[in-house]
C-alpha cells in the first residue's frame, strides 16, 4: 500500500517529488492553490523533461470555496497557415514527427492565466522553483533514464536535443546531475521582466509578453521556419487559452467533474455512468465481474469518444445526449457477459472506421504528468501538463519544444478530431474532480495517454465504493483497455486487448480470458498503469490528505 498523507491545512500529490515539495513551501508561505499548482507545474516542465514541456500544454481545472469550478484549456491550435490537406498530401496521411505536428505553445499562458485569475503571489516567485531546478539541477532518476535509453535514435536526430538529453554523447547515469541551462535562461528571462514591472498583474503580463510577444516568440517562429513549420508570430502574440466549461453530473452522491470534448475527460464521466448503470456497484473489488464490466463500460465510453469529441469551437459534440440518462441506459444495457469483439458501435449513429492494419504490441510511451492541490480555504488546484522532447527539436538556445501536441489530431481534416487552421487537437490529458457527499473535494489525475480515465476511473471507485484510504486506492493493482485507436499516431486499435497488473489474481485473469478478453500481463507495478496523483479535503475529519502514485517518482505532502 502507498501511503496517505494527513495535515490540518493542505495538501498536495505531484508527478515528481521535488515539484511537491515546491507546491507545499508556497502553501507554507501564504499562497494559495492555485499559486502553489502551478509553482508545481512550471517545476514539471523541467523534472519531467522526457514527459512534460515548459513550452507544452497544461489544462487546468480550478475550483474555488464557494463552490465555482473553471477549466483553463491550456491547449494550442494549429497555425493559421497550416494547408488543412498537408498530411494527407505530402506526409502518406501521418502526422510525421519534427517541427510541423507543432500547435501554438500554451502552458505558459495557462499557467499566468490561473495566476492572474486567482493567484496571489508573483510570477517570478512562483517560477522560482522551476528556474532552481533547470539551473541548478536535480538527480537522473530511473524513468528519466529508461525514457531517454528508448528514445535515444530519437534524440540523436537533433543537435539541440542530444546536447541535452545526452551531454557528452552519453545517456546520463541514475544520480547524476541534470541541468538545463537554457532552459533556466529562459525562464528567469520572463521572471525578469515580470519582477521589472510595478505590479503583480502587470508582472504577469510582462512575462507572457516576453515569451508571446517578445525575444523566446522570435527565436521560436525563426527555428520553426527554418524547419519547415508553419508557426508565425502572429500566432504567438494572438494567442490566449480559452476558459473552458467544465461538464459535470451526479456520481454516487457527489458529483464528478470532468473537462469538455477538446479533451477525453467527459469519456471519464461517461465510462462511470456506464459502469453504474450495468451494476458495478454491486461487485466485489477486481473481481471477474467487476473487471469485466470496466473494460466493457471503457469500451463504450471510448468508442464515442472516438465517434464525436473533438475541438467544440470547430464540431458540434453532443455530450447531453451522450452522458444523457436514456443514452446510457442503452448502451450499459448492450454489455453483455462476454468480451465485445471490437470497439462497440456508438448508437447515437456516427462511427469512424478504425484502421485496417493492426500492430501485434501496443506502442506505449511515458508521456504527462501531473499535480493536485487543496489549500486551508477550500479551493482546489488540478493540472495535466504534458509534452515529450523526442519526437521534436529543442529550439537552440532556449531549452523549449514548442508544443508537438498536433500528434493527437487525426491527419484527414474530415474526422472529428482532425487538422484544421486555428482548430486544436484532441487532448487525452485531462484533469478531474469528485465533490463527495460528505462537501470533500478530490482533484485528481494522471499520465498515461488513453490508459488515464481508466486508471483514474478505477481510483475514484477504490475511493467512492470501497471506502480506501488514497494511499490504497492508488496503489491497488489496476488494468487497461486497448481495444479502441490509440489517440496517437498511428493510432493503433487492439480488439479485445487487456493488460493487467500481475497483482490481479491468476484465476480472475483466467476467467476474463474465458469471456474473449484478450489478457496481457503486465509487471505488479508498472508506470504502464498510470500513476494517478490525488488529494483531498477531509471535512469530517478537519484535516487534508494526499497520496502519491509511486509507480513513477511522485511524491505528496501535506501540512
Amino acid at each position: 500500500m502507498f501511503p496517505t498523507q494527513y495535515g490540518p491545512r493542505h495538501a498536495v500529490a505531484a508527478g515528481h517529488y521535488l515539484a511537491a515539495a515546491a507546491a507545499h513551501t508556497v502553501l507554507e508561505n501564504g499562497g494559495n492553490a492555485i499559486d502553489a499548482g502551478c509553482a508545481a507545474g512550471m517545476a514539471l516542465g523541467v523534472l519531467l523533461p522526457d514527459l512534460v514541456n515548459v513550452a507544452g500544454v497544461a489544462p487546468i481545472m480550478i475550483r474555488l470555496a464557494d463552490g465555482t469550478v473553471e477549466s483553463i484549456a491550456g491547449l494550442g491550435h494549429w497555425p493559421a497557415a497550416l494547408p488543412p490537406d498537408i498530411f494527407m498530401r505530402e506526409h502518406g496521411g501521418k502526422i510525421p514527427e519534427g517541427v510541423r505536428r507543432t500547435v501554438v505553445p500554451a502552458a505558459p499562458d495557462a499557467w499566468i492565466t490561473a495566476l492572474e485569475r486567482h493567484g496571489t503571489w508573483r510570477f517570478e516567485d512562483v517560477a522560482s522553483f522551476a528556474i532552481r531546478f533547470a539551473g541548478e539541477g536535480y538527480a537522473v532518476y530511473p524513468l528519466l533514464r529508461e525514457s531517454i535509453t528508448i528514445h535515444r535514435a530519437e534524440y540523436e536526430r537533433w543537435a539541440s536535443n542530444r546536447a541535452i538529453f545526452l551531454p557528452g554523447g552519453r545517456i546520463p547515469e541514475v544520480g547524476e546531475r541534470f541541468v538545463q541551462s537554457d532552459l533556466a535562461r529562459t525562464l528567469q528571462y520572463m521572471a525578469d521582466e515580470a519582477r521589472a514591472a510595478p505590479t503583480r498583474e502587470a508582472g504577469l503580463a510582462a512575462a507572457h509578453a516576453a515569451f508571446y510577444r517578445g525575444d523566446i516568440a522570435a527565436a521560436i517562429v525563426a527555428h520553426q521556419q527554418a524547419e519547415g513549420g508553419f508557426l508565425s508570430r502572429a500566432d504567438l502574440a494572438g494567442f490566449r487559452s480559452r476558459i473552458e466549461p467544465v461538464v459535470s453530473r451526479p456520481f454516487r452522491g457527489g458529483e464528478l467533474i470532468t473537462c469538455g470534448p477538446w479533451c477525453q475527460g467527459p469519456a471519464l464521466l461517461e465510462a462511470a455512468l456506464l459502469a453504474d448503470a450495468a451494476g458495478i456497484a454491486n461487485m466485489s473489488h477486481n473481481s471477474t465481474d467487476y473487471l469485466h464490466t470496466l473494460i466493457e463500460a471503457i469500451k463504450c465510453a471510448m468508442a464515442d469518444r472516438e465517434a464525436f469529441f473533438g475541438d467544440p469551437a470547430f464540431i458540434d459534440v453532443p455530450i447531453t445526449a451522450l452522458l444523457s440518462p436514456e443514452h446510457i441506459r442503452a448502451r450499459a444495457a448492450g454489455i453483455g457477459a462476454t468480451a465485445h469483439p471490437a470497439m462497440p458501435e456508438p448508437i447515437l449513429g456516427r462511427l469512424n472506421t478504425p484502421p485496417e492494419s493492426l500492430r501485434p504490441v501496443p506502442m506505449v510511451e511515458a508521456d504527462t504528468t501531473y499535480c493536485a492541490v487543496v489549500d486551508r480555504h477550500g479551493n482546489a488546484f488540478s493540472a495535466t501538463p504534458s509534452d515529450g522532447s523526442w519526437n521534436s527539436p529543442v529550439t537552440p538556445g532556449l531549452g523549449i519544444v514548442p508544443s508537438n501536441r498536433g500528434s493527437q489530431s487525426r491527419p484527414d481534416p474530415a474526422h472529428p478530431s482532425g487538422v484544421a487552421p486555428g482548430k486544436r487537437p484532441r487532448l487525452t490529458p485531462n484533469p478531474a474532480m469528485f465533490v463527495g457527499a460528505d462537501g470533500s473535494v478530490m482533484p485528481f489525475g494522471t499520465p498515461g495517454g488513453d490508459v488515464q480515465i481508466q486508471a483514474m476511473l478505477q481510483v475514484l471507485l477504490n475511493v467512492v465504493q470501497f471506502g480506501m484510504e488514497l494511499g490504497e486506492a492508488v496503489g491497488a493493482p489496476r488494468m487497461a483497455s486497448y481495444a479502441f485507436p490509440s489517440s496517437f499516431a498511428p493510432f493503433e486499435y487492439f480488439p479485445r486487448r487487456v493488460a493487467m497488473e500481475a497483482r490481479i489474481a491468476p484465476e480472475t485473469r483466467a476467467e476474463l480470458a474465458a469471456r474473449g478478453h484478450e489478457v496481457k500481463d503486465w509487471p505488479a507495478v508498472t508506470w504502464l498503469a498510470g500513476a494517478v496523483q490525488v488529494a483531498s479535503t477531509l471535512p469530517a475529519r478537519g484535516m487534508a490528505a494526499a497520496a502519491a502514485d509511486l509507480r513513477r517518482p511522485a511524491g505528496a505532502v501535506a501540512g
